[in-house]
């Protein structure tokens, strides 16, 4: 048999394997890295995989472990952790409760928004929706809300970390993205590509974030159109009123501040996101601090909990890189390459069924694990079909922010579940974030239809 031919069936049957071992329940990092080592057995058995080839892994594995941008992640992570940590995100919550509880949906409302102010200084989706859950349920349960209503709500608004800047996932897909382009770039012959930075993943999915929070928003305005009784107004006591001013100056302004100063300083390319990670993490333990949250105790979990988090992405990281060069030296990248080259309609149909790959495998897989795995096999193809990396990068990750509500592996629905009383069923969960999924389909097939949403403000600061 042709050596090619076995390689490509290899390298395809690996992919299928992999799927299978995680749906048995392994451990994500070492489920990628040994099927991935059984698979370049067999490749050295018949001929078609050179164990040279695992030589170019321990400079890949300096390569993540030096790389400055990659650095921001941790600190991203300690800035979300200790928000959460301090009750910071709690008096938010509450504050924002307060603020729109006289109009019908008003306490759905303050959850996107105080999701999606969450994910613009945490990005760590676990942290946001058990916080929200833990606060928000039990208030909206009282309130009268349907529990359907009330669960969608949380888990959706509780994923807008995954493309609200700054988000963990931008931060690897521009850098692997990055170095994609620059391969595909000098292939064709520009020796001088230009960079695609972290920060125009960040402009470039403000917009997206911004539109899914007004569908989130538009939605629960329907719902208290149509349906009032499944979200009616909770008013603020008058012996409260005259205590909210002070409260939106105190738990309002002071995260919004810390937002801004963050995400402005990386858009107005004042700080790398690294610097500006450094900056939102001292700015969130300060902040901590000025309310008296701030102890031993509260640094050290926040501490050992970024570890973890960090930890985990990077293993998957290293356990991706061997799953990479297995499947690309056995011949795999060139069966990809042939099925999107081959597809009638061009780039634009290559992306949609990426995308569509991607949507599927959410259902089984964490996003880390696709982008890992998909990325580095599809993005090549793509970028030299002349796609925007910026805007394949956001819609990867809108994309991919339905992989934390799409059952049976919707993580989300797991945080939630963790934390929901025992009253509100399960299958309400399940049943509540189906209008927020379809939401999230409806912004990709936007963003298809008019990629300037992604592309406009990168184009504006770079210009």
């Amino acid at each position: 048999m042709d050596p090619l031919l076995i390689g490509e069936l290899l390298s395809g049957l690996m992919f299928v394997g992999i799927i299978g071992f995680l749906l048995l329940g392994f451990p994500v990092a070492f489920t990628l890295a040994g099927t991935s080592l059984l698979f370049a057995l067999l490749g050295m058995h018949f001929g078609v995989f050179d164990p040279s080839n695992f030589g170019s892994l321990p400079n890949r594995y300096i390569g993540y472990m030096t790389n400055e941008v990659l650095v921001a992640v941790p600190l991203f992570v300690f800035m979300g952790v200790m928000l959460e940590r301090s009750q910071i995100a709690e008096q938010l919550l509450m504050t924002m409760g307060k603020l729109f509880g006289n109009m019908r949906g008003g306490l759905a409302i303050s959850v996107v928004i105080v999701g999606a102010m969450l994910a613009a200084s945490t990005g760590v989706v676990g942290a946001t929706v058990v916080t929200m859950g833990l606060i928000s349920l039990p208030a909206m349960t009282r309130a009268g809300y349907k529990p359907t209503l009330a669960t969608g709500v949380i888990c959706a608004s509780g994923t807008l970390g995954q493309i609200i800047p700054p988000s963990t996932v931008l931060i690897f897909m521009g850098d692997m993205l990055s170095g994609i382009n620059a391969q595909v770039q000098m292939a064709k012959g520009n020796f001088a590509p230009a960079p695609v930075s972290v920060g125009d993943l960040f402009a470039g999915a403000l917009l997206p974030g911004v539109m899914l929070v007004l569908l989130y928003i538009g939605w629960v305005l329907f719902k208290a159109a149509t349906d009032p009784e499944s979200c009616p107004a909770t008013p603020v006591p008058p012996e409260e009123k005259h205590h909210l001013k002070r409260e939106i100056m105190t738990a309002l302004v002071p995260p919004l501040l810390l937002i801004l100063a963050v995400l402005g300083s990386i858009l107005g390319g004042i700080a790398t996101p690294t610097e500006a990670a450094s900056v939102g993490a001292v700015g969130a333990t300060l902040l901590a601090a000025l309310r008296w949250k701030l102890s031993w105790k509260i640094l050290h979990q926040t501490a050992v909990q970024t570890a973890t988090i960090t930890s985990m992405v990077f293993i998957i990281l290293f356990g991706a890189a061997v799953f990479s060069v297995v499947f690309r030296m056995m011949g795999g990248d060139a069966l990809v390459h042939e099925f999107l080259t081959g597809l009638p309609g061009g780039p634009l149909m290559a992306v949609a069924v990426v995308m569509a790959i991607m949507f599927v495998l959410g259902f089984i897989l964490d996003t880390f694990e696709i982008i890992f795995i998909v990325i580095p096999i599809t993005a090549p193809i793509l970028l030299g079909m002349d796609i925007s990396p910026v805007w394949l990068g956001v819609m990867v990750g809108v994309n991919l922010q339905t992989s934390f509500l799409t059952p049976p592996f919707g993580f989300a629905l797991f945080y939630l579940r963790g934390v929901a009383p025992d009253d509100v069923p399960t299958s309400a969960i399940y049943r509540g974030i189906l209008p927020f999924v379809a939401l999230q389909i409806l912004a990709i097939a936007l963003l298809f239809a008019f990629p300037q949403v992604v592309t406009w403000l990168p184009s504006i600061i770079a210009g």
